[in-house]
C-alpha cells in the first residue's frame, strides 16, 4: 500500500495497480505485471508525481501525469521498467531527488535508477530478507536498512535465535559504515529517518520502538527505546483519570476497553509496527493557541496492526491514539500493513488498510485536530485558570494562614520571641533634695565614630568584594563545560552524598559519608566550617533564605539545623521523631518551615532557632520544632526525591515515590493535586526546579518548569502547567 497527498495506491486481482484520487474518486488502473504486486512507493516530489511498483519479475516506475493523459487519449498506459527478475521484493523507496530507487530483495538491496533499466549498485551483507531501507536526506549516497537475520543450530533440543540488525551503506562505493549488533529478539519491519532530529527509528513486531542518533559524535548510540504496549496503557489510564475527574469517564472508558481489559483465560497478541511515517501535527493547529503551538518538536504516526499512535519525539508519549475496534462502521479489525500520508490536507489525513483476514482494502479520513481534541479535552488546558502554577497567587497568606499559620500562630505565643519587659507599680516617695536632671548640659557619652584606621589593603579589600557583588551576571557567555580541576576534601577515599550551593553563590556545603558537613568558599580554595554529629553518612544539606543557617539530614535518622557561625547545632530532631531514615531536608516558604522525607511521607515543621547561651541550662535545647502536617504519597513505598522553592512564596511541593511516579502537592489546599505515573523507566533520583537565581530575572512562566532524571533514562523536562 502507499498514499501520498490524495492519492491512494494499492494492488487490484493481485498483478494489476490501481490509482484512486480520492479528490475525484475515480481509479486509475495500470497493468504491467504478471505477477503479485509485493511493494509500492510513492516519489518525493509532486511534479511529476512518480509511483514504483514492484513484482519478482520486473519493477516498474509510473508517471501519473502521462499515465493520465494517456488513458484520457484512449491508449494504454505504460511505465519504465528498471528492474527484472530481482526477486521477492518487500520493500521500494525512492531517493529524495526521484532519481533513485532502493529495492529490498531477499538479502540484498539493489539500487536502480528510476530513468531506465540500470543497477546502479548492489549492497550484499545481510543474511536474511531486508524488510525497509531508507535514503538519508543530508548526507549524499547514504542508506540505512534493516533486517531480520536467523539462524538455526542442532541440539538435544531445537533451537531458534533470531538476530536482528541494523546496517548503514554508502551505496556509490558499496562500503559499509556501521553494522549493530543485536537489537531486539523480535523482526524489524519498519524504519524512518528523522531529518529535523537527525535520528533513526525503527520498529520491531514485538511493538518496540528503537531511536538511534545520527549525528558524526554519536556514534550511532541508541536514543531510547520505547515499549508501545506499557505506553498505550499509560495513556488511557491518564485518560480515564482526566475523563473520571471532568465527567467524560464513559468516553475514555470507550477508548481503554478494547485494549486494557482482556477477558479472563484470552491470550496476550503481539503489537506489531507495521509503519513509521512523519505526521504533519503542528499545521493543524496553527490558527489555535494551546500548548502544541509553542512546541518546537517533531511527531510521527505509528500503524500497528490493531490501530494508530501518534508519538511526541521529544517526550517519547502517546499524544493520540486511535483504534479500529472503535468504529462500527469499519470491518477491519486486524490490519497486514497499512500506508498514511505524510503531509496533512485541510487538517486531515488519508489512512490506507488491508484486513490481515480477507483481501478488503479501507481508507479512513482522519481529522488529525478533532482526534487530538477528543481525547485530551479533560487534561488539554485551555487557559491558565485551572493549571498549576509555582508562583503563589498575590493572596498567598490568606489561604495558608486558614490551613496552616492559624494553628502556628498558637504555637508561635509558646516561644516568647522578642517579648517587651514591663515595669512593675512601686510606691511614690518624695525626697527633700531633688538631683539636677542635668537637661542644661551638654551630654558627656561618646556617639558613634567612625574608623579611619583601616589600612590600604582592608580598603582594597573591601572595594574588590562591593565590585564582585555588583558585577553584572554574563547571561550571554557559554556554560560551564571545561574541566577546571580536581579537589579532594578528605585525606581518605570518602564518597560524597550532596553538594548545594548557597543563593548568592559564595558558599558550598558538601554532605559527607564520614559523618561531617563541610562549608567552602566559592572558588574552593578553603574550608569555612565543618560540623560534626551525626552517627552516620549525611544524605541532604540544604541552605536558608539568609544564607545563615544550614540543615542536614543524615543515615542516622535524624535531622541537624547548624549556623553558619557555629560550630554546635541549633537544632536537633532525634530518632524519635521519625520512624524511617530522614532525606531532602530543606527550608521552605522563605524560611518559615522546614520540609523533610522520611519513608512514604513527607512532614511540614514549623520551627523557632534560638542560639542564647545558658550556662545553668547549657544541654537544653532552647530552639523548638513543630509537627504541622504529614503528606503521605500515595501507592509508594518511600520517597525518592523532593523539591519545593524557598526563594519566593510558592506552594508548590514535588515528590517522586518508588512507584516510578511524580505527584505534585499543594500546600495551600492541603492535599495531592496531580500524579503522573511511569516518569522514568526507573525511579527518579534528583528533581531540580528552577528556584530563581539573585543575579538575574526571569519570565514568571519561567518557573513552571522542572527536571527529572533517572538511572540510565536521562533527563525529562517537564512544564508543570500542563503535567507533560
Amino acid at each position: 500500500l502507499a498514499c501520498s497527498h490524495h492519492y491512494c495506491a494499492f494492488p487490484v486481482n493481485r498483478n494489476e495497480l490501481c490509482i484512486w484520487n480520492t479528490a475525484t474518486a475515480q481509479p486509475l488502473f495500470l497493468a504491467g505485471h504478471h505477477c503479485s504486486i509485493s511493494a509500492l512507493s510513492f516519489g518525493s516530489n509532486i511534479n511529476p508525481l512518480l509511483v514504483c511498483s514492484a513484482s519478482h519479475e520486473r519493477v516498474i516506475v509510473w508517471n501519473l501525469d502521462e499515465c493520465t493523459q494517456k488513458v484520457q487519449e484512449g491508449f494504454m498506459p505504460q511505465g519504465i521498467v528498471i528492474g527484472t527478475l530481482l526477486g521477492t521484493v518487500l520493500h521500494v523507496r525512492f531517493s529524495p531527488d526521484d532519481q533513485q530507487v532502493a529495492v529490498c530483495a531477499g538479502s540484498r538491496i539493489y539500487v536502480l535508477s528510476a530513468k531506465d533499466e540500470d543497477i546502479l549498485a548492489k549492497l550484499d551483507g545481510h543474511l536474511a530478507s531486508v524488510t525497509a531501507a531508507e535514503f538519508c536526506t543530508w548526507q549524499e549516497s547514504m542508506l540505512v536498512s534493516v533486517s531480520e537475520d536467523r539462524t538455526f543450530k542442532a541440539r538435544k533440543f531445537y533451537l531458534s535465535l533470531c538476530l536482528f540488525y541494523l546496517k548503514v551503506w554508502n551505496y556509490s562505493t558499496s562500503q559499509l559504515i556501521y553494522q549493530s549488533g543485536i537489537i531486539t529478539a523480535f523482526p524489524l519491519l519498519s524504519l524512518l529517518i528523522d531529518e529535523d532530529n537527525k535520528q533513526i527509528i525503527t520498529g520491531c513486531a514485538g511493538g518496540e520502538l528503537w531511536i538511534f542518533s545520527l549525528i558524526s559524535d554519536h556514534n550511532y548510540r541508541c536514543v531510547t527505546r520505547i515499549n508501545l504496549k506499557k505506553e498505550q496503557e499509560k495513556f488511557c489510564n491518564k485518560m480515564w483519570k482526566s475523563g473520571k475527574e471532568t465527567g467524560e469517564g464513559q468516553n475514555a472508558y470507550k477508548v481503554c476497553k478494547t485494549e486494557n481489559m482482556r477477558p479472563e483465560g484470552s491470550v496476550e497478541t503481539s503489537l506489531p509496527i507495521l509503519l513509521i511515517e512523519q505526521c504533519d501535527f503542528l499545521a493543524c493547529f496553527h490558527n489555535e493557541e494551546n500548548v502544541y503551538s509553542a512546541l518546537n518538536t517533531s511527531y510521527f504516526w505509528i500503524g500497528t496492526s490493531t490501530g494508530l499512535l501518534i508519538i511526541n519525539l521529544a517526550s517519547f508519549e502517546i499524544e493520540a491514539f486511535l483504534s479500529y475496534k472503535d468504529y462500527s462502521d469499519l470491518s477491519i479489525c486486524f490490519a497486514r500493513s497499512c500506508a498514511l500520508t505524510r503531509k496533512a490536507v485541510n487538517g486531515k489525513v488519508l489512512c490506507l488498510i488491508t484486513s490481515i483476514l480477507e483481501d478488503m482494502i479501507a481508507v479512513l479520513e482522519v481529522n488529525l485536530a478533532a482526534l487530538v481534541r477528543s481525547q485530551h479535552s479533560a487534561f488539554l488546558p485551555c487557559g491558565n485558570e485551572n493549571s498549576l502554577s509555582v508562583i503563589a497567587s498575590p493572596y498567598f497568606f490568606l489561604f495558608l494562614s486558614n490551613n496552616y499559620v492559624r494553628g502556628i500562630e498558637c504555637k508561635l505565643n509558646y516561644f516568647a520571641i522578642g517579648m517587651k519587659s514591663t515595669v512593675k507599680d512601686k510606691p511614690l516617695v518624695f525626697h527633700s533634695k531633688i538631683k539636677s536632671s542635668g537637661y542644661t548640659a551638654s551630654p558627656r557619652m561618646t556617639m558613634f565614630s567612625p574608623n579611619n584606621n583601616l589600612k590600604k589593603k582592608e580598603v582594597s579589600k573591601l572595594k574588590t568584594i562591593c565590585k564582585c557583588k555588583n558585577k553584572e551576571y554574563p547571561l550571554e557567555s557559554d556554560p560551564p563545560i571545561k574541566y577546571e580541576k580536581e579537589i579532594s576534601l578528605t585525606s581518605k577515599p570518602t564518597p560524597i552524598f550532596c553538594i548545594q550551593y548557597s543563593g548568592n553563590g559564595e558558599m558550598l556545603a558538601c554532605g559527607l559519608a564520614d559523618k561531617t558537613v563541610l562549608i567552602l568558599n566559592s572558588n574552593l580554595t578553603d574550608t569555612s566550617n565543618v560540623f560534626s554529629g551525626h552517627d552516620g553518612a549525611v544524605n541532604s544539606v540544604g541552605w536558608s533564605h539568609d544564607k545563615k543557617w544550614l540543615v542536614s539530614a543524615s543515615e542516622d535518622s535524624t535531622l541537624r539545623v547548624w549556623s553558619v557561625y557555629n560550630k554546635e547545632p541549633a537544632l536537633i530532631l532525634g530518632k524519635e521523631k521519625f520512624s524511617k531514615t530522614v532525606r531532602f531536608a530543606q527550608f521552605y516558604f522563605l524560611d518559615t518551615f522546614i520540609l523533610l522525607c522520611s519513608g512514604a511521607e513527607f512532614h511540614l515543621l514549623n520551627f523557632h532557632l534560638d542560639t542564647t547561651k545558658d550556662d545553668l541550662r547549657r544541654y537544653k535545647q532552647q530552639s523548638v520544632c513543630k509537627l504541622v502536617q504529614k503528606f503521605p504519597m500515595s501507592s509508594a513505598l518511600e520517597i525518592t526525591s523532593l523539591s519545593a522553592v524557598n526563594d519566593f512564596y510558592s506552594y508548590i511541593v514535588l515528590t517522586a515515590g518508588s512507584n516510578r511516579a511524580l505527584e505534585v502537592f499543594d500546600l495551600n489546599a492541603g492535599c495531592s493535586t496531580a500524579v503522573i505515573p511511569d516518569v522514568h523507566t526507573r525511579s527518579v533520583h534528583q528533581i531540580c526546579q528552577n528556584k530563581g537565581s539573585s543575579f538575574s530575572t526571569q519570565q514568571p512562566e519561567a518557573y513552571n518548569l522542572f527536571m527529572t532524571t533517572a538511572a540510565g533514562d536521562g533527563i525529562k523536562l517537564w512544564d508543570l502547567r500542563t503535567l507533560r
